[in-house]
């Protein structure tokens, strides 16, 4: 991505300080209202980044014991697999 600079100032906000960030500095970094944000203090200043999403985890319906429970190779259709011919392999 390209560096993009803006001079803005720090101005009181309440008991605090605030940074205003306009709208194009907000499109380029992908941010918008609501958007939870990390600030890092860096070498010569802060750096501010949008916090990952966490997703949501999932769970699959079955487990791998649930799934393979019972299989055997005629239930498998292991008996149907095609034998591999020595032509096939290179030897």
């Amino acid at each position: 991505m390209k560096h993009f600079t803006l001079d803005t100032t720090i101005q009181p906000w309440g008991n605090s300080l605030g940074l205003r960030i306009t709208r194009i500095l907000s499109e380029l970094a992908r941010l918008e209202r609501g958007t939870v944000v990390t600030v890092e203090v860096v070498d010569g200043g802060l750096l501010v980044k949008p916090k990952p999403v966490e997703r949501e985890a999932w769970a699959l319906p079955f487990s791998e014991a649930e799934l393979v429970a019972g299989l055997t190779p005629t239930c498998a259709h292991a008996d149907e697999l095609p034998t591999i011919l020595p032509s096939e392999t290179g030897q």
